[in-house]
């Protein structure tokens, strides 16, 4: 089991494919993907060889992210991979669901488990401003889609912002009452390009929490394999809530996840300074061994937390570069 010196776990992998992304989301990439690094990401191969290690050191749970990874034309390929592998027990994607609704089928059929779409208004003319596309009502239908194909956990993500989206909170939990789906409200962070941005719209996840508890959600216990969000059920309700606090107290003591970027970086935080290449040791099978003694030994230099509550971001300049 990969394991850190302050004795964390490492159960769960989320590996960025590609940093390319097609929308425009206002808290990420509100000028548009800029192609400013090199594009030659991991190969289905490297893939398959990376996640076949972290498989034998305990990694029993994959997201795949992006940028966008349904911008990959052999995403379902990947799936695939990533699912036949001994040992990995949930494949898991992140989308903003520009394809879902055309896509989800062939995505299940390849082995997905579990999905995250981002939607970050339930009013389309909202969304349209947020992201710069008018999806909604097709990424709507595509959630739909994907509960009827049967898929087991499908959430949708949304950054709650003072001045475009914090007022449709309570739209947001009546929209639960029928819909079954988890819905996490991640707490705006700062990165390295939009300090201003931050300071205009961040929502405290803590006055979130606060306000649920007061009208009657309750605490979910949480999976060895689950990702940070806090999550929240109330008997009125078809679906749950889970909030994503990274400036809450003790955020990273139960840090379970690991960071592997699209050009073959591992990143042990999402707010490092730096990468670690692991990609010189994914180009032939007899590394394997070699690559996982890399591993080990990567995580003699995890940080007990990242420094965001000082304003510190560390490498991220937007939360495309390494699949947030």
């Amino acid at each position: 089991m990969l394991q850190d010196k302050l004795g964390r776990q490492f159960h769960y992998l989320r590996l960025s494919i590609t940093d390319v992304c097609n929308f425009k989301c206002t808290y990420c990439l509100p000028d548009g993907y800029q192609c400013d690094t090199s594009r030659e990401f991991l190969s289905v191969d490297e893939i398959r060889r990376l996640v076949a290690a972290f498989a034998e050191l305990g990694t029993s749970k994959i997201r795949i992210t992006g940028g966008e990874p349904a911008l990959r034309k052999d995403l379902t390929e990947i799936i695939k991979v990533c699912k036949s592998t001994p040992g990995i027990k949930q494949v898991a994607m992140t989308t903003n669901g520009f394809n879902l609704e055309n896509k989800v089928s062939e995505w299940t059929q390849a082995g997905l488990d579990a999905l995250n779409v981002s939607i970050d208004s339930l009013k389309p003319e909202v969304f349209k401003l947020i992201t710069g596309h008018d999806k909604l009502t097709s990424i709507l239908r595509g959630l739909a889609k994907a509960e009827a194909l049967g898929l087991n956990s499908i959430k949708v993500n949304t950054v709650l912002m003072q001045q475009y989206n914090a007022s449709q909170f309570d739209e947001y939990l009546n929209w639960l009452k029928t819909n079954a789906y988890t819905l996490r409200f991640i707490e705006l962070m700062q990165t390295g390009d939009n300090l201003s941005f931050f300071e205009q719209n961040h929502v405290s996840g803590e006055s979130l929490k606060q306000k649920l508890l007061s009208q009657g959600w309750s605490s979910v216990i949480r999976d060895k394999a689950a990702g940070p969000a806090q999550e929240f059920y109330h008997p009125d309700y078809a679906g749950k809530i889970g909030l994503i606090m990274p400036y809450s107290k003790d955020f990273c003591a139960s840090c379970n996840r690991l960071r592997m970027s699209a050009l073959g970086q591992l990143h042990l935080c999402l707010f490092t300074e730096h990468g670690i290449d692991m990609r010189t040791l994914l180009q032939q099978d007899e590394q394997k061994e070699s690559l996982k003694q890399a591993l080990r030994l990567a995580l003699a230099d995890k940080t007990p937390s990242h420094l965001l509550q000082q304003g510190e971001t560390g490498i991220t300049q937007h939360l495309a570069m390494i699949g947030g």
